[in-house]
């Protein structure tokens, strides 16, 4: 057959597809009908609207040459194809485009390399394209794919668009199955509905990765998003999306008007180990986790994540090992005790998204910490120290050291109390002149009604009460009243207690300054 010559069984459909393909133009049978050229829908498309699937391998494979002056290119609208399209294993150097269309059966591009690649608006059985290469965009926006996406390994040359995408999956199987994938540019899936397991493993994303709006639901395993050591150069956003009623397309809305559609996932998320270049998003998120589901984040890195989705009832979240460089975050997104793990969790800065008070911030840090844990808390309080804000850092040790306490023997829990009760552990000076100040008070006011008779009465001080308080309470200074009076009955046992609390007073107030000079230096 001549490289231009037309095949004999041709049917008038396949043989405008064979002309349009020449011509490099759109070849559409849409009859303008909405339900009627809906893919999705249940009216039947005739043969003038059918074109065979072997025709479509033909022209790609072994077509016609472009006419004079025009590039060749595949370009369907409102047909359907008929058998399996199985492109397996081939170089295919012109555009395919196809919107629109109905595949009766699966459609198969394993090993296939291809320029760009765009499926919109099209009713897919399954689509097979494990090891795809293509060199443009991969599109498959408000497709639906009935038994699944497999594109394990693909290479995407610059943008994969799923917006609007539909997957469903046969019974425990993926919805998607893009592990080992390399999209060179972003990834949308804006809009995206799942019913069945994102599986991106080891994918890596040149881009952003956009699940904007997204709907994830999978009933049979634990992960309705499986992205194990997935690696995204830019962002992964978890977040709503605008929506607009499609008959206010192209009208300017007013913003009122615009609704806001907000992701849902039904199952655990799975990032354990992946990088993110610029941030991870996940906020205005309704996760449904069951019991022994999870968000697990574990050594995840990120120079941001902004987790701010709605608080979960159920399941776990895991920052265990997560390094990243500022949270962002609210009071009300975490899950309850016993359902947050931050062990080894790093960031450097905070930087609340909502209302997030320090009291809040420490119940957050208890919540996650059954067992007492000091790391925790030392890095919450280095945080807020390089944010400025040295008084509730020192909140922050605080708590730590009370926390401290309670896995204390009784003996040390009760020394370890007094020194809270009166110094706060060196971080709060002002209540120690406050306990010496009120002894001092106490004392002179008691010595005053009840002097002690001198011991001699030729060589005896002029009495001054106050003076004599002062005397008893600082150990290390002499001023030459405790030894010239004599006490005896309550003053005696007065006088002792003020020795003793004057003692105990001096060594707590001389640690707690040595140990925060040590913790400030």
């Amino acid at each position: 057959m001549a490289d231009d010559e037309v095949p004999d069984d041709l049917t008038p459909a396949e043989l405008g597809m064979w002309q349009a393909f020449r011509n490099g133009s759109v070849y559409d049978l849409r009859i303008g009908d909405a339900e009627q050229d809906d893919a999705n829908g249940q009216p039947a498309w005739g043969s003038e609207r059918t074109v065979r699937a072997r025709i479509v391998a033909l022209v790609l494979l072994s077509g016609p040459p472009p006419l004079p002056g025009r590039a060749a290119a595949l370009k369907l609208t409102g047909v359907q194809v008929s058998g399996p399209l199985d492109l397996s294993n081939s170089q295919i150097d012109v555009p395919v485009e196809l919107c629109g269309c109905r595949f009766e059966k699966p459609v198969r591009l394993v090993d296939s390399h291809m320029r760009t690649v765009i499926l919109r608006d099209c009713a897919i059985p399954a689509l097979e394209a494990a090891r795809l290469v293509t060199t443009g965009d991969l599109q498959l926006s408000g497709c639906t794919v009935y038994a699944g996406i497999s594109m394990p390994q693909a290479q995407i040359g610059t943008d994969l668009t799923a917006n609007l995408l539909r997957l469903h999956s046969d019974d425990r199987a993926k919805a998607w199955n893009g592990d080992g994938m390399n999209v060179a540019q972003d990834l949308n899936g804006e809009g995206l509905s799942a019913n069945g397991e994102i599986s991106l493993r080891g994918a890596r994303i040149g881009g952003q990765l956009s699940l904007r709006g997204a709907w994830l639901r999978h009933r049979y395993s634990r992960w309705a998003l499986n992205a194990l050591r997935l690696v995204v150069e830019e962002s992964l956003v978890i977040s709503a999306m605008a929506e607009l009623d499609p008959s206010e397309a192209g009208a300017r809305v007013p913003a009122r008007m615009i609704r806001m559609r907000r992701p849902e996932v039904h199952g655990g998320i799975m990032l354990d180990g992946a990088t993110f270049g610029s941030s991870l998003v996940v906020e205005h998120v309704r996760l449904h986790l069951a019991d022994d589901q999870e968000v697990s984040l574990r050594s995840i890195q990120a120079p941001e994540l902004r987790f701010m989705p709605e608080r979960p009832e159920g399941g776990r979240i895991i920052l265990a090992n997560a390094t990243v460089g500022r949270l962002v975050d609210r009071a009300d997104s975490w899950p309850g005790p016993g359902r947050l793990d931050v062990t080894g969790f790093s960031y450097e800065t905070l930087a609340p998204g909502g209302p997030f008070p320090l009291a809040a911030r420490l119940a957050w840090l208890a919540d996650a910490t059954p067992e007492y844990s000091p790391e925790p808390y030392d890095r919450l309080a280095a945080s807020l120290r390089v944010a400025g804000e040295d008084v509730s850092a020192n909140e922050v040790v605080l708590a730590r050291l009370r926390r401290r306490r309670e896995t204390l023997p009784l003996v040390l829990r009760a020394w370890d109390g007094f020194q809270d009760i009166v110094l706060g552990y060196g971080y709060r000076p002002a209540r120690g002149l406050f306990w010496l100040v009120s002894l001092w008070v106490a004392g002179s006011l008691w010595f005053a009604y009840y002097p002690p008779p001198p011991l001699s009465a030729e060589q005896a001080p002029h009495w001054q009460p106050a003076i004599y308080t002062l005397d008893l309470l600082l150990p290390v200074l002499d001023l030459g009243q405790e030894a010239a009076w004599r006490t005896s009955g309550a003053s005696q046992w007065i006088a002792l207690s003020l020795v003793i609390l004057g003692w105990l007073l001096a060594t707590i107030l001389t640690a707690g300054a040595a140990a925060v000079i040590l913790r400030r230096n």
